[in-house]
């Protein structure tokens, strides 16, 4: 293994699998395997490039170092030669949150100083720029991530919002040395006296300056796009062929499950509603024992063939409300509970095509299904959307799955995922 990424969620050790295994266009990438949770034994030798996909972006940052740390040793253990920490393009965290206490404890263990700090993902619309972070042309504290109901951001400014994080310093790689070139990035990032650089970046040629810059850097951090070039470089100097990701085509029975709140998302249900069943969680009855998983299972039973969906789904006001009188945290965690054994019982009944949204939610059904396979490797397959890819976990009878981050995907997500998996264009 050459490359291992610790991703702090699902959805996001899906989108840096999907870029390290397509590459760059009419050059190919490197052979990707995700695993949902640090392995027990070792990785199949083919494999190129691992990403561990940890749930450790809300979890007590204790808990987050000490699994990131696991995660590490594991991927050493591999022969990787280089280390990504993937978080969200959005840099989904708070002030009290896991990013910088992972990245410290990470680019200890390694020695690695003058580390880039960069989520830009153009293709999505997420770009760098004067260290702030944007969502298309808006400020990140502007594009509806301030509403988040476990990570709000409020504040676009990288650099201050890392230092509420980190000890360590933190500067800012600008724009005009990105554009300069390779090795003038390498230069400043060899010369910087701060222990981190927020980086600009605005466009896929950004991130390709960037990946060469990065070649022989111990640790990477940010979102999926700054691995963008990262697999050309062992490519290029012969330690890794060009592999193309490629559909397997699975057929069966199929299920749709969104936890996810954003707005992308909602907008994807109400497109996929007008001619699809859909099925909206009573959450304060499912909280209160009215809703059980029976009531989801007949619900998709009845529908299948039709793409049913159940959904958790709602506008910020009713999100807020339901927190405030149940908790946070209790809903967040007894809805991914109830998502998580909801796949596991479509495992069980033979549905092999299952499309989950949400991070959080992506996760549990994750680590649910390969719970029951006993597979822990997924395998990287064709690209649903930017960040999306098909992921297929098991041998005899496998299992097709989308894990999709709120944010992403095109208005008929949904349908354009249950038809890929089927290996249909």
């Amino acid at each position: 293994m050459l490359i291992g990424v610790i991703a702090d969620d699902f959805t996001g050790g899906s989108d840096v699998a999907n870029t390290l295994a397509k590459g760059i266009d009419g050059e190919g990438g490197l052979r990707t395997a995700q695993y949902p949770g640090v392995p027990t034994g070792p990785a199949a030798p083919d494999i190129d490039a691992g990403v561990v996909s940890l749930k450790s972006r809300s979890n007590p940052v204790e808990d987050a170092v000490r699994e990131s740390l696991e995660a590490l040793k594991w991927l050493l253990d591999q022969g990787c030669k280089q280390i990504v920490f993937k978080y969200c393009s959005t840099f989904d965290s708070t002030p009290e949150g896991n990013i910088g206490p992972v990245a410290d404890a990470l680019a200890a263990k390694l020695g690695a100083r003058g580390v880039v700090v960069c989520p830009a993902f153009p293709t999505t619309g997420r770009t760098v720029y004067q260290g702030h972070l944007f969502v298309h042309d808006m400020l990140l504290s502007e594009s509806g991530m301030q509403n988040h109901p476990l990570t709000p951001m409020t504040d676009p400014d990288l650099r201050r919002f890392l230092r509420l994080q980190t000890e360590h310093a933190v500067g800012h790689l600008p724009l005009s040395t990105v554009l300069a070139g390779s090795e003038q990035v390498r230069a400043a990032l060899q010369g910087a006296e701060e222990h981190y650089a927020v980086t600009d970046a605005v466009s896929d040629e950004d991130l390709l300056t960037l990946g060469e810059a990065l070649e022989g850097a111990a640790l990477v951090t940010g979102g999926s796009g700054i691995t963008l070039g990262l697999p050309r470089n062992f490519i290029r100097s012969g330690q890794a062929k060009a592999n193309l990701p490629s559909a397997e085509g699975i057929q069966g029975p199929e299920a749709i499950l969104a936890g996810s709140c954003s707005g992308a998302t909602r907008g994807q249900l109400a497109e996929h509603q007008k001619s699809h069943p859909t099925y909206a969680i009573d959450v304060p009855g499912f909280m209160n024992g009215r809703v059980t998983m029976d009531d989801l299972l007949e619900f998709i039973a009845e529908n299948t063939g039709n793409a049913p969906l159940v959904h958790s789904s709602g506008t910020p006001d009713e999100v807020k409300a339901i927190q405030g009188k149940f908790g946070r945290e209790a809903v967040a965690e007894k809805l991914d509970a109830l998502f998580a054994d909801t796949a596991r019982a479509l495992v069980q009944r033979g549905y092999r095509r299952i499309v989950v949204a949400g991070g959080e939610t992506s996760g549990a059904v994750a680590q649910a299904v390969a719970g029951e396979l006993g597979s822990p490797a997924m395998r990287i397959g064709a690209e649903i959307d930017p960040g999306v890819p098909v992921l297929t976990l098991g041998e005899d009878q496998p299992i097709s799955l989308a894990l999709k981050s709120g944010n992403f995907g095109a208005p008929d997500f949904f349908t354009k995922a249950l038809r890929i998996m089927e290996g249909r264009t």
